[in-house]
């Protein structure tokens, strides 16, 4: 996949996104359903002086989980400490971390299913009674010390909900689950990236650029900055329709915010395995990528697209998938190829 359409971060976004991203509820773009229940938490923590219960962001990446995070932590007025599943491999770890806690400070861990085990343990006691216990020695002479730690808000962030332990996912006191962004609403995300990066963005440009960038703000913000650099290069530097259209034309980008990689997933289902239904595992090694990439980036746009549906044999090419690609569905809507499940 492009670098341009994964909505994963890249280094080059860190310093970019932290200039773009909102300060509070009120600058946060979008997801009108998680904002308005994110705000009764929050207003009603504050009302009882207490810390708000843990709160457990969900959906696919870019759409803003780390920048809702960082908000809880400014509307409630307190530190906040990140950190990330992998990065927890020991309960050690995390006793370290909690035990620098200070009252009602936000702890952030973005993709929390990927939380070693004996951490995820240490976490429950943490949730539920603001304690940790911390083993010292090993084998019969190891003792458990008890130890208080500040009463805190844990935010988790998954792209992958349901891979989260009942346990966790239980301990939690707030869910909200964050769903791809409508063209309206990325053209306001667009409009204010504009502002702050001083483009020239037209309105007509705003509504090309939103309506290719998947439905995800990271994207948006990043094909505007591919935008400005070749309005300014080849362009007078205002970002028009047909400004955007050239541009994104040169990134790889197709009409629909389809990339390479995308094209090359439909292609392999269609022409190489009939239109499925066919494995991810396969389908990844028709692609030349990883099943992981295949799954993770591409798949969720490709079926909010229309384009792929998951099914209990496999992956299957829809009719509007042959018709992107200029071609013509079975007569019966079957798939014709053979069904490669592994």
């Amino acid at each position: 996949m492009s670098d341009e359409l994964s909505p994963l971060p890249e280094v080059g976004d860190l310093e970019v996104d932290a200039t773009l991203r909102p300060r509070n509820l009120a600058e946060f773009v979008g997801q009108p359903r998680v904002r308005e229940q994110l705000e009764l938490v929050l207003e009603g923590a504050r009302r009882r002086g207490d810390p708000p219960d843990h709160i457990l962001l969900s959906g696919p990446p870019g759409l803003g989980k780390t920048s809702l995070a960082l908000i809880v932590a400014a509307e409630m007025g307190a530190a906040v400490r990140l950190t990330s599943g992998p990065a927890l491999e020991r309960a050690g770890d995390l006793a370290a971390m909690l035990s620098n806690l200070a009252p009602g400070d936000v702890l952030f861990i973005d993709e929390i299913h990927r939380i070693a085990r004996p951490a995820e343990e240490m976490l429950y006691l943490a949730m539920e009674d603001f304690r940790v216990d911390v083993v010292v020695g090993k084998g019969p002479g190891a003792t458990s010390i008890p130890l208080d730690i500040a009463p805190f808000t844990l935010v988790g962030a998954t792209t992958r909900s349901g891979a989260l332990t009942g346990p966790l996912r239980d301990r939690f006191g707030f869910t909200a689950h964050m769903e791809f962004y409508e063209p309206a609403d990325l053209e306001r995300v667009l409009r204010r990236a504009a502002t702050i990066l001083a483009v020239d963005l037209r309105p007509d440009g705003a509504a090309e650029i939103a309506r290719r960038s998947r439905g995800t703000p990271r994207i948006a913000n990043r094909l505007l900055r591919r935008v400005r650099d070749f309005a300014e290069v080849r362009a007078d530097g205002a970002v028009t329709r047909t400004v955007a259209r050239d541009a994104l034309a040169v990134y790889d980008v197709d009409e629909l915010g389809l990339d390479r990689l995308d094209r090359a997933v439909l292609s392999a289902l269609v022409r190489s395995f009939g239109g499925g239904p066919v494995g991810v595992s396969t389908l990844a090694v028709a692609v030349g990528e990883e099943p992981g990439t295949v799954e993770e980036v591409c798949e969720p746009y490709l079926v909010r697209a229309g384009m792929l549906a998951r099914t209990p044999r496999g992956r299957v090419a829809t009719p509007a998938a042959w018709g992107h690609l200029g071609l013509v569905p079975p007569p019966d809507g079957a798939a014709s190829g053979p069904a490669a499940l592994f």
